[in-house]
């Protein structure tokens, strides 16, 4: 591991306890041994905590995985090394009540790679990559930038791809400049370990959706999340405001990106892990049911047909 654990151990005169105590708190190894502020982390050092306390990479800090994150931040902070065992169950409890509103940004009771980041002190030109400052405004945008980096046109952003990725992020940030080839490579190596879910070395649509997030799926808060629950409840307003987002060029049609950010957002709504033949597909599906004429195209009416028809499949599920 990068941050060697042995220089922040006690010296050799400490006492049997605090050495077994800094031995079974991982956290340790990343604090001053005086202040007991945690140091800046490496990309590869931020990496090693999260799969550490992401025990079941399932993507999420959670459950006994989280109590023992937060036992192990508690007591690593101590000036007398105590063990993790010393925060009490009600400690416990009030520390995650007051971590989870502090930090867990979409209320889902866990702690996810991006609201960790927030947490863990790390590399300023690192940290910059999480953007967590400026996300995109919506799914059109981020279509644009997929098909710009999947240059070879895969479906996936490979390696090499996403190296470009970073760097272009980095030149846009005028940070490139105190970035070598060899730390752009580390933090390719790292994007890539931490938000490619499935392992296979690339990033699929979804895994780079959480790389490069959007501010929020549109469809999900303004269509079917605010008291909308069915077509009744579907307003000519809904619809313009949906039409509007993702009609960027004012045209009046939705096509090409704006049609595959549209339908990006659609299949969020029904499918977390999906790649690019999953929005093939899915755009095929949906088009074959609006009366499809113009290839790569729909018009208000026919978004009009596709609102409503999920509304209402929205509302039997509902019943």
């Amino acid at each position: 591991m990068s941050g060697g654990p042995a220089s922040t151990k006690p010296a050799g005169g400490a006492s049997a306890r605090p050495h077994h105590a800094a031995a079974t708190n991982f956290l340790r190894q990343f604090r001053d041994p005086h202040s007991r502020e945690l140091r800046r982390l490496s990309a590869h050092q931020f990496m090693d905590v999260w799969s550490h306390y992401d025990k079941d990479g399932n993507g999420y800090i959670e459950g006994t995985e989280l109590d023992g994150f937060l036992r192990e931040f508690v007591s690593s902070a101590n000036q007398a090394d105590v063990s993790p065992e010393a925060v009490s169950d009600a400690m416990l409890q009030e520390l995650k009540r007051c971590f989870l509103e502090a930090y867990d940004d979409n209320q889902d009771g866990k702690i996810d790679i991006r609201e960790l980041a927030q947490l863990l002190p790390m590399e300023e030109n690192f940290l910059l990559l999480f953007r967590f400052d400026n996300p995109l405004e919506s799914s059109v945008e981020f279509m644009k930038i997929w098909r710009e980096y999947d240059s070879d046109g895969s479906g996936y952003i490979e390696a090499d791809e996403l190296k470009n990725f970073l760097r272009d992020l980095l030149k846009e940030a005028k940070k490139i400049n105190d970035v070598s080839e060899d730390k752009l490579i580390e933090y390719t190596d790292t994007m890539l370990q931490v938000f490619d879910a499935n392992k296979d070395g690339r990033l699929q649509l979804s895994e780079m959706a959480k790389l490069l997030p959007v501010r929020e799926n549109f469809l999900c808060r303004q269509v079917f999340k605010e008291g909308i629950e069915g077509a009744t409840k579907l307003t000519k307003d809904d619809i313009e405001r949906v039409f509007s987002l993702y009609d960027r060029d004012n045209n009046g049609t939705i096509e090409n990106e704006e049609l595959r950010g549209f339908l990006k957002d659609l299949l969020e709504l029904v499918k977390k892990d999906y790649d690019a033949q999953d929005l093939q597909e899915f755009e095929e599906t949906i088009l074959r049911g609006v009366d499809h004429s113009e290839e790569g195209k729909i018009s208000r009416k026919q978004l009009t047909m596709i609102l409503l028809a999920i509304a209402r499949h929205n509302q039997d599920d509902d019943a």
